[in-house]
Parts: C-alpha cells; sequence; structure tokens
C-alpha cells in the first residue's frame, strides 16, 4: 500500500475517537476527539465522509460525526439518544440510508433511516439477550443480528424502509454455551462466519443467497491451544479463570484467511478458509496489544491494526499470509477497542 489511508480508533477509556493516517508502513496520528462518552463502536460512510459513532450516557446515543481527511478531526452534526441503552455494534448498508445497531447490556437491536448524515428514530426493534452483534448483506435485503445470551444468529428481511421481518426459521443456533459475538460475510455472500466468545471458535454457516436464509455447516477452534485454556462461561472472570476470551474477526485479502482475537492471551491468529468454505484453526498466533477486543485489516489485506483494551497504544502489522510482522507501535488512548480502515 503506498497510497495513504485513515484510519479510526475508539478509546472507550477516554471517550475519543484517534485518527492516524497510515502512509509506506508508517502510521501518524493526526487528531483526537473528545467528548465521545464510553465509545466502543462506530460505523463509517466513506463515500460522504461520515461517522455514526454509539455512545454511552443518560440517556446514550449515536452521534453522527463529519470527518475531515486532511486533519483527521471529527464535528459533531447531530444525535440520536437511546433511553434503552448504548449500542455495541453499528452497521451502516451499503448505500449509506440505513443504521443497523445492537445492545448487549440492553439486549435489543434497531434498524434506523439515514438521511443527510441524521439518523431517524427507529423503524424496527427487536429484543434477544446480549445482543453483540448485526451486519446487512451486500445488497441490503437480509440483516443478521448475532445473541450472545442466547447462542443464536436471527436473521431478517430488510425492506427498503429498513423495516426488519424475521425469516423462516427466525434465528439458527449456535452451539449451547458457545456465546457467538461477531459475524462477518464473505465476498459472495453465500457464508456467513460467527466467532464465539466462551469456546473460541469460528463457526461457518452457509447462506442462501436467494431466500438470506442460513445454515450451520461447520466450525473451528480459533484460540491457542497449548495455553491451557478452559472453556468459558456467562458471567466468570476470563482472566481470573484463565478462560477462552473470543473478541473480534476480520477477512483477510482474498478471503482465505479469517483473522481472529482472543483476549485472555493476548493473541491474533488466521483461520484458514477453504475454497468450499470449510475452516481450519491456525497453524501460528502472535502475541499483540494486551486484551484486544478489536483490530482491522487494511482493504487491500497488506497490514492488520490491533488495539488493546488494556494498553495504550495500537500495533501496525505487516501481513504476510498467516503471519504478522511488527512494523510500529502507536499511541491512542485507553481502553481503545474499535479499529476501522476509512
Amino acid at each position: 500500500m503506498t497510497d495513504s489511508s485513515l484510519v479510526l480508533v475508539a478509546n472507550a477509556g477516554d471517550g475519543t475517537i484517534s485518527s492516524f493516517r497510515l502512509e509506506d508502513g508508517r502510521l501518524e496520528r493526526l487528531a483526537v476527539t473528545e467528548g465521545l462518552d464510553g465509545c466502543s463502536t462506530f460505523a463509517v460512510d466513506a463515500g460522504r465522509d461520515l461517522v455514526y459513532a454509539g455512545v454511552k450516557g443518560s440517556p446514550a446515543g449515536i452521534l453522527t460525526l463529519s470527518l475531515d481527511r486532511e486533519s483527521g478531526q471529527l464535528t459533531s452534526r447531530s444525535r440520536l439518544d437511546l433511553p434503552d441503552g448504548g449500542m455495541n455494534y453499528l452497521a451502516l448498508t451499503a448505500d449509506g440510508t440505513g443504521l443497523l445497531g445492537a445492545s448487549y447490556g440492553g439486549g435489543y437491536g434497531i434498524s434506523c433511516p439515514v438521511s443527510d448524515g441524521k439518523v431517524g428514530e427507529p423503524v424496527s426493534r427487536i429484543e434477544f439477550p446480549n445482543l453483540h452483534s448485526v451486519l446487512p448483506s451486500a445488497d441490503g435485503r437480509f440483516a443478521y443480528f448475532v445473541a450472545l445470551g442466547a447462542d443464536l444468529v436471527a436473521q431478517y428481511a430488510l425492506a427498503d424502509d429498513l423495516r426488519l421481518a424475521p425469516l423462516e426459521p427466525a434465528t439458527v443456533a449456535a452451539p449451547a454455551g458457545s456465546g457467538p459475538r461477531h459475524l462477518v460475510l464473505n465476498a459472495a455472500q453465500d457464508a456467513v462466519y460467527v466467532l464465539t466468545e466462551f469456546s473460541g471458535e469460528v463457526l461457518h454457516y452457509g447462506r442462501d443467497t436467494t431466500s438470506g436464509e442460513l445454515t450451520l455447516r461447520g466450525e473451528a477452534t480459533a484460540y491457542d491451544t497449548t495455553k491451557g485454556l478452559g472453556h468459558s462461561v456467562f458471567g466468570a472472570d476470563p482472566l481470573a479463570n484463565h478462560y477462552i476470551w473470543g473478541a473480534d474477526l476480520h477477512f483477510g485479502a482474498g478471503g482465505n484467511r479469517l483473522w481472529c482475537s482472543e483476549r485472555t492471551e493476548s493473541i491474533l491468529g488466521a483461520v484458514a478458509v477453504a475454497d468450499d468454505g470449510s475452516v481450519s484453526a491456525p497453524a501460528r498466533f502472535t502475541v499483540t496489544e494486551t486484551q484486544p477486543r478489536g483490530f482491522a485489516v487494511s482493504p487491500d489485506g497488506a497490514y492488520l491494526i490491533a488495539a488493546g483494551e488494556r494498553s495504550t497504544t495500537v500495533s501496525l502489522y505487516a501481513v504476510r499470509d498467516d503471519e504478522l510482522e511488527l512494523l510500529q507501535r502507536a499511541e491512542t488512548g485507553t481502553g481503545a477497542n474499535w479499529v476501522r480502515f476509512v
């Protein structure tokens, strides 16, 4: 990657978002935007230079921020209050006219219209225990919500007005006690992959691109099995008990690797994805920032940037197949937990 890219990092402990420029394998911090209490998720509309950030507080809310690409500064434009609890995951439809959100503490998910950067009141609301993430399909016709507390993925048709209609069946199961957390769709849109928090696995769901329905096909271990980690359970302290603590996943270049993070051992590993969509365990692992809740892979797959909840820096890596070469650590802020290329 010779052209420069912008990278945004949410620092929940500081209530800030750091803006970086990545150019020729080096990170330069451009700006730090304050006043984003407890921000741990945001969605980016790169075409319109808009950022939708979830914030905590009384009430919690979603802020629309304008991005200045030269300075990296974010400026508040509007706000939607969320009296029932803040978002843990936000995702935009491809055309930027719809915003989906999942609230872990509130146990609810929403779909909202977006007009000229302003997020409207939710037109649909769903409820499942401990919803942790949500993504729309690339064509904007379907949406998938992951409920950690119910061990399931809820699947919906997404209408033109952003209303959610459950498919038949309305949910597909994850293994009992696995704690499904984050999800991604592959480029062909015929597979969904979910990383589990408690069992540390990547679940492979086949996806019917016409009906939108998911079917569980298989799974692969995504954590370092040599570390003696135990299977976690809801409400347990994973650090005190040395339990598995899966967090985030993202595709690498070409779609044949799924990078995953595990927080107890602070590691990153690449699950292999075969041509038929099946998955297999990583061959090696990289120790990274302490407690890596969030990371991102550059659009060309050449770089990976990882943040740690118990670190004040981010790590920049060059990606070489399933190996990572540390290039730089850069200061960001406390409680860093969400990374996105812009």
